[in-house]
Order: structure tokens, then sequence, then C-alpha cells
């Protein structure tokens, strides 16, 4: 087996390999594969076992040349009793060397196969780790785009139109090898597929689950205009309640306030809520401070009162007169006599997150002018409130300095445009100042208010709270409410209060 050691000696050399060929003669040419070791390796010992054949033959048939003429016959004998065995010997050999070219055939072929199961493994079943070139070209480097260094023999990803250590290769989230098949992209960045889903795919605010994609694949979600609240298109056919206030959705894992008319009330806006009739009556008197400073002092002593909303609905039913503003009417202002009930004393927060306690009485309104009572939905924040008590209270003065009948888009107008200037006055005033000031273009004053019920220094969620109602007037889409405070608030912008107001008067329609 001296061709095997051949093979194995051989095999390990790199560049030029010396070794004895046939006669004497030295091969001395780069050896570029396995395959040609192996031919080189079987042809060395077909030509030994040749060598070996021929020695035997040749010693046996020398003596017999130099034998006498009487030695002829035993010559003869001896040369063909040493023939066979000699002749023998030989095709001995030769079928040796047959067999012995067959297992080597074999072995080499063994061999070989062993030598290619050992070959780098093949990117054939998904993995995304590549082997490196089991030949490189001279001079040739991959550097890792990852940690700058070269990357040498082994494992390696390629990905992203470069090269990388399978280490260096990580997620922007969590800073973790990513070994996954597929991955996600965002800003020429790499994340694991799961740590792309939670930092990008979108959350419902309501139940917290990623919003599920539509039947096109897409992810479908709703949103408030104002307070980007998104949510599962779902829950809005799955009766999922709002806030009465800013109308932001309950989320699972919040708690609102149900109030006794069935109505809920997050907790923020529960913060500044007033909740009966004594303690609106320092907003009231505000208000009222707020129309003298534009010289729209309201002469007549109307009354005020806080109801819920089934008293609210009672009293719109029975009001011959007013416009309303549906779903949901939160303040009427009275021009017939009727019986109210209001609410004398706040109620408690009970078990189940309920209000509880609350204490009425109904009220008896007579009609002494042309506005019996003012009356506002309980359980608001401050700043709704007042709002809604400012464009009540312009029915009033409406109605009780003279003007006609206006249509829905002029009257309903100008009243939102004066709560809308309660709201701006209120969220520019200083904080801790009882100065409230109102500037509608050259119609301009100020006065001085009184401290109201949860005045004070303003959460950033208040200021928020009042941006908001600002907007819902100003988006409004109704043709009375939405169409008219536009109309009417550039027309007073244009000519200023008191002008707007007299035009009016003249022809019940806003100036242009």
């Amino acid at each position: 087996m001296g061709w095997l050691t051949k093979i194995l000696k051989g095999s390990s050399y790199k560049g030029h390999s010396h070794q004895k060929y046939g006669h004497d003669r030295t091969w001395d040419e780069p050896r570029d594969s396995v395959e040609e070791d192996v031919d080189i390796a079987i042809a060395l010992s077909l030509s030994e076992l040749d060598q070996k054949g021929k020695s035997v033959i040749d010693s046996d048939e020398q003596p017999t040349k130099v034998q006498s003429d009487d030695d002829e016959k035993p010559a003869k004998v001896q040369s063909d009793d040493d023939e066979k065995p000699a002749k023998f010997q030989y095709e001995e050999d030769e079928q040796s060397a047959e067999v012995q070219l067959e297992e080597d055939e074999q072995l080499a072929k063994a061999l070989q196969e062993s030598l290619n199961m050992g070959s780098p493994p093949r990117d054939d079943n998904g993995s995304i780790f590549q082997p490196f070139p089991f030949f490189m070209p001279a001079g040739y480097s991959r550097i890792c785009a990852g940690c700058k260094l070269e990357i040498g023999h082994g494992r390696y990803l390629s990905c992203m139109g470069t090269v990388w250590h399978p280490e260096c290769f990580r997620c922007r989230a969590c800073n973790l090898p990513i070994t996954d098949y597929e991955y996600s992209m965002s800003g020429n960045h790499p994340y694991h597929k799961s740590c792309y889903k939670e930092q990008h795919h979108p959350r419902c605010d309501v139940c917290k689950n990623f919003i599920p994609t539509n039947s096109n694949g897409l992810i479908e979600y709703r949103a408030h205009p104002f307070w980007l609240q998104k949510y599962c298109p779902s829950h809005e056919r799955d009766r999922t309640p709002r806030c009465c206030s800013c109308e932001r959705m309950e989320p699972r894992d919040a708690r609102y306030l149900l109030l006794d008319d069935g109505r809920k009330l997050c907790l923020e806006c529960l913060d500044s809520a007033i909740m009966d009739t004594h303690e609106c009556q320092p907003l009231y008197l505000e208000i009222q401070d707020f129309y003298e400073g534009l010289n729209m002092k309201v002469k007549q002593q109307v009354p005020m009162l806080l109801v819920e909303r089934q008293a609210l609905n009672e009293a719109m039913e029975g009001e011959k007169n007013g416009h309303h503003h549906m779903p949901e009417t939160r303040g009427l202002c009275l021009s017939e006599e009727q019986t109210v009930t209001t609410i004398l004393r706040r109620p408690k927060i009970g078990a189940g997150y309920r209000m509880i306690d609350m204490v009425t009485e109904p009220h008896r309104l007579i009609r002494r002018c042309e506005v019996t009572a003012i009356l506002v939905l309980y359980g608001l924040p401050r700043l709704l409130t007042g709002s809604i008590l400012a464009h009540e209270m312009m029915h009033a003065w409406l109605r009780l300095n003279g003007y006609p009948n206006l249509s829905p888009e002029v009257e309903e107008g100008i009243c939102q445009v004066l709560a809308h200037m309660w709201l701006d006055a209120e969220m520019y005033s200083t904080s801790g100042s009882d100065v409230a000031s109102s500037s509608a273009s050259s119609s301009s004053s100020s006065s001085s208010s009184s401290a109201s019920s949860k005045k004070g220094k303003r959460s950033d969620f208040e200021k928020k709270l009042g941006d908001f109602f600002k907007h819902q007037i100003e988006s409004d889409s109704s043709t009375a409410y939405g169409e008219g405070f536009r109309i009417g608030n550039k027309a007073v912008l244009k000519y200023g209060l008191r002008r707007t107001l007299d035009h009016i008067r003249m022809t019940g329609s806003f100036p242009f």
C-alpha cells in the first residue's frame, strides 16, 4: 500500500510535489485535484507490480542459459521444472495484479467519496449562512459590514448587498443577531420580524392588540381627528363606550365613570367636571361678566339649572321655539313655563365606578320675560360647561334685545361665535389671573371675572381639552352650527362684533 502513503503524503502538500514516478522520473508539477493524486498513485502501483513480475522470470531463465549440453536434459528438466513455477508465479502475479488493481480502484473510489463528503456544505437547506469558497483567489478577502474586519474561512451572511459575520448581523431594536431566514427592513436597518412588528405595526389604543389587516392584506384602522386615538374598525360596531366630553374611546385597561343617565366620563374630564347647580353658579357669573365686558349685559336675571339628560330632553320637547344640535343637546335656552328637575347636590362615586346618591328636586319656571331659564347638562368639564353657557347666553341676549326670528344658520352661528370667543379668552388668559380678555377685530374689551368653580392653574390635559372644544366648533359639519359659525366668525373678524350684530338686526343675515 505504498501508493496510499503517496496519496496521503502528496495531498498534504501545497504547490509543487516531488515524488518518484515510474523509472526514476520525477513529477514536478502542481496537482490541482485529489483525482489526479489518485490516478498517479494507481499508476505507481501498477508499475511496481510490473517490475516485480519481470524480476521473477529473469532470475529463473538465466541459469538455464549457462547449462552445458550434457546437462541439457537435466537442465531442460530443471528448466521445465523451474519454468512451471516461474510461469505459475507470473500468472499468479498477473492475477494478483488484477485483483490488486480492482481493490485499488475501489479504495480510491471510496477515498474520493470520503473526500467529497468532507467538502464545504452547500446552501441548499434554506439557511441564510453560506460557506466560504473552498479555494480563494490570491489576494482576495471579504470585509464584514458590521465589525469591518476580514471574514476568514467559515460561515458568513450575504444580505443587504454586502457580507457579514453571523454574529455581526444584528437587529436594530433588540441588538441580538438575526438568525432567521427572513428579516424586515426599516430605514436601511435590519430587524427581526417580531421586533419590527412590535415597533412599527400599529396597535389599537382601545384593545391594545395589533390592528389586523383587512381582506386586501392592508392595515386598516380608525383615528380620532383631534386626539389621533387609533383603534380597530370593529370597535365602532361593538358598542365600545366613548367619553361624553372628549369623545375618546374607553381603553380596555382603563375605567370610565358611569353617570346616572348612562353617559360615560373619562377620569381626565372628571377632574374638572361640574356636577350640580350650586357648583356651577360661579362659572355662570363669570359668563355674565364676559358679556358685560363686550357691552352686551343681560339685564334680566335668568335662572340657570344643571340637569340630567332625561330632564333636558323633556324640556326640549316642551319648548316650541329654538334650534337644537342633534344627536345630543347639551344646553337649552327656555322661553316657556315648565317644571324642570334640577340637581341640588353632586353625586358620589360608588362601587363599579358608578355615580350614586344624587339629590334632585323639581323647579317651577315662571315666564317673566322672553327667557325663562338656561339649562345645561351636568357632569361636563368646566371649559365645556362654560362654552355651552356662553352659547345659550347669546340666545337669551338676542331674544331679550328684540332680534326678530332668525334663521338657524344665523342664530346658531352667532351663538357659536360667542362660545368660541369665550374659549379663546379662557385659553389665553394669564394663569391665576381673574382677567378674561376677548377680542374680535375692531371690537375688543376685557373685564374682570370672579373666580369660578374648578378655575385655577390648568393641567396640560385641560389646555388640550380647551383646544379640542374649539376644534369641535370650527370643524362642525352641520349647516346651522358649523357653516353658520364659519360665516359668522368671518364677518366678526372683518367688521367687528357690534357692526355684525347691527347688520343681523336690520337684515337677519351676516354681512359679507
